[in-house]
């Protein structure tokens, strides 16, 4: 394999250094020198041919439509492993064996509360709030508010898996006017999974019984496997960002709920639906829309197809869409979303301009369907995603801060005014 790279730039000849991955056709030109030996630097918006670092988390090969975590296929991960399970794979580089999960899942357990100061801000907060603004906000307090010591590094990452989803809870109840009892969460219910009880303390309504229902219970945790982590994308390079300045895991992860608040990031499952309900209201006549889809001069695109890494289908979309299938089949729902989703997708694969582009139905088309089936609200989607990818998050911040890297400083390419004086 080539290891360096000659160039010349006027007139002069360079040797850069060539990376490689795991993959052979992984490679990359190390150019971390480059300034410095030449007086250039790359211009390369969106990053989308930069490699900021080395990772050995998850891995996807776009032509061929792959996800690996940890080296293991996500078809594999979802068949054989529960969300925890992946989650201790992602934080800690291998499965779990018996005693080790039940480690794990009890350190979880510990921290499942949060302080009274954290009801008390939710109270004040005007339920016309976003959920993630509020996910946000309160993730980021945390350390202040949960004691007045410093937590544990080790500790850090069993704690937010404790209370990130007593936090989406909390926002979703207040959201549907479900009362929000302190006591509710004191209580740590070891009978329960933790994804069952995520959505017990979603759902449950006082002095009744709350019975876990196996359907709901698989579909989530599948979900949540599913979002865990995918190499660098928006908002995990955020929270690598944020990380390489020593800033706090809690307040690193605030950042990365805001950046995938974005529509175009975590926020693509709601339009999917927004936009499935609008085709519906309009008749329902696909290849009217499929045809304006097509049409330059037209400002509608077809959201949840295609994707800046995937030149192939979304191996997890294939996942998703038969979760979605069996979530409402098996509860009896008839959904004529989902109908149309599905009749979308076969015109869309039928169509040589989307075939030619490669856009191939992706994770966030199915997504919002079983969301909705499950009762959770459009604003509430985005919010179920940080669940799931939160233990992507804080295995990057883990790995970058192990790795010790440094501080994340992009250049740029200035085209303001020349220097000048005020007359």
């Amino acid at each position: 394999m080539i290891s360096i790279v000659n160039f010349d730039i006027n007139g002069c000849s360079y040797k850069l250094p060539v990376v490689y991955g795991t993959n052979y056709y992984e490679k990359a030109i190390n150019i971390s020198k480059l300034r410095e030996n030449t007086g250039f630097i790359t211009f390369d918006p969106g990053l989308k041919n930069t490699g900021i670092t080395k990772s050995s988390i998850s891995f996807i090969d776009g032509e061929k439509g792959e996800l690996l975590y940890r080296g293991y296929p996500i078809e594999q991960i979802i068949s054989k492993c529960t969300f925890i399970e992946t989650s201790y794979l992602l934080l800690n580089g291998e499965l779990p064996n018996t005693a080790q999960l039940k480690s794990f899942s009890e350190n979880i357990n510990k921290f499942n509360s949060i302080s009274q100061e954290i009801y008390k801000i939710l109270d004040k907060i005007p339920m016309s709030y976003h959920p993630m603004g509020i996910l946000s906000s309160l993730t980021c307090l945390l350390p202040t508010a949960y004691t007045k010591n410093s937590i544990k590094e080790k500790d850090m990452y069993f704690n937010l898996l404790a209370k990130l989803p007593i936090l989406a809870a909390l926002t979703y109840r207040k959201k549907v006017g479900l009362p929000i009892s302190y006591s509710d969460y004191e209580d740590l219910n070891y009978n329960l999974d933790y994804t069952s009880n995520l959505l017990k303390m979603f759902f449950s309504v006082p002095k009744k019984y709350y019975k876990r229902n196996t359907i709901l219970t698989d579909a989530l945790d599948k979900l949540l496997i599913l979002h865990a982590d995918h190499e660098q994308n928006c908002s995990t390079t955020t929270v690598r960002l944020l990380g390489s300045v020593h800033a706090n895991l809690f307040s690193s992860v605030s950042a990365g709920i805001s950046a995938l608040w974005g529509r175009l990031h975590g926020g693509a499952n709601q339009a999917v639906i927004e936009m499935l309900e609008n085709i519906l209201k309009s008749g329902g006549n696909i290849k009217k829309w499929v045809e304006r889809a097509k049409d330059k001069k037209d400002s509608f695109r077809l959201m949840g197809f295609g994707h800046r890494i995937y030149k192939n289908f979304d191996p997890r979309a294939r996942i998703v869409k038969k979760v979605a299938e069996n979530v409402l089949s098996e509860l009896g729902i008839t959904d004529p979303i989902l109908e149309l989703a599905k009749e979308l997708e076969e015109v869309v694969l039928k169509e040589p301009y989307f075939m030619e582009k490669k856009l191939y139905p992706n994770i966030d088309f199915y997504s919002g369907i079983i969301y909705q089936a499950m009762g959770i609200p459009k604003d509430m989607f985005t919010v179920m995603f940080a669940l799931g990818r939160l233990p992507g998050w804080m295995a990057h911040w883990k790995e970058m801060r192990l790795n010790q890297e440094p501080i994340g400083r992009p250049r740029q390419i200035y085209i303001g005014y020349k220097k000048r004086n005020i007359h």
